[in-house]
């Protein structure tokens, strides 16, 4: 006689399913991430879309968010948007990316050399209180409504954000680190390469993104002074002329490039502090 046969019980779950693969894990845990991330701007687009629709808002004065999209597709495919975001984006790039070579090593200095700290400190402070648009009718006067007192004033409402987180950065790398280099005798341009300025990314990057910020906004309203091109030209022109639609386009554009400047600092930061 031969032996009974034991079934084997089905542990697969229910017929034609499969256990869930590690990748497949990953893909629902970012899905979820995104979408948790999304909820606040979808609801914010809703409501702009449904208030002006249902009455609880002009729609002359606020136009619905599809419309909006409507008007920045006309102004993409004329090419008065792309002239528009390359004029600000020429200005406010070259304007942060000056400051970026001027302050991350003052900055650096001012927070490792006490001397240097004692002379520059007090006219850090004047400065960083002052703010940037309050000083723009001084840099048009001195310097005209052309392009260098836009990208002027993008440099000193960048410098002060990254100077000051730089002094933080470097005046806090933890000691413990820098007694065990010193231990191993390294020269000072050593330690500052593989201690000083590793510590002190996290943080200088913390200001350069604040500063990627105040260069759009700053940009935006000198190009509302005097400009022929520019998003805060195309602002300021679509008011006056009350084509609304198109200032919103405006404004979303200016979000949108703010959004993703951010974004390119954080994969930036990422990368240079991958050790961590």
């Amino acid at each position: 006689m031969s032996a009974p046969t034991i079934a084997k019980r089905d542990t697969s779950g229910p017929a034609g399913s499969r256990p869930r693969t590690g990748a497949a894990r990953r893909a629902g845990s970012a899905f979820s991430g995104i979408a948790t991330r999304s909820a606040a701007v979808l609801l914010l687009l809703a409501v702009w879309e449904l208030a002006p629709r249902t009455g609880l808002i002009d729609a002359t004065f606020l136009t619905p968010f599809s419309e909006v999209v409507l008007a920045l597709g006309e102004l993409a495919a004329n090419g008065q948007l792309a002239e528009h975001v390359q004029a600000s984006l020429t200005r406010s790039l070259s304007g942060f990316g000056i400051a970026v070579l001027l302050a991350v090593p003052l900055g650096i200095l001012i927070g490792w050399y006490r001397t240097v700290s004692d002379v520059l400190t007090p006219l850090v402070q004047v400065f960083l209180n002052t703010a940037a648009l309050a000083l723009l009718p001084v840099f048009v006067l001195v310097l005209g409504i052309g392009e260098t007192s836009k990208i002027a004033i993008v440099v000193y409402a960048c410098t002060w954000p990254i100077l000051l987180n730089t002094i933080t950065a470097v005046r806090n790398v933890d000691p413990t680190l820098l007694k065990l280099a010193r231990s191993l005798d390294l020269p000072p341009l050593a330690l500052f390469r593989k201690v000083i300025l590793p510590a002190s990314i996290p943080t200088i990057f913390t200001g350069l993104r604040l500063a990627g910020a105040a260069a759009i906004v700053v940009v935006i309203a000198a190009e509302m002074v005097g400009a022929k091109a520019g998003l805060g030209f195309l602002i300021n022109d679509s008011q006056y002329n009350f084509a609304i639609p198109s200032m919103y386009a405006g404004i979303v554009a200016i979000s949108v490039i703010g959004v993703g400047f951010n974004q390119l600092l954080v994969v930036f930061e990422r990368r240079l502090t991958s050790w961590r």
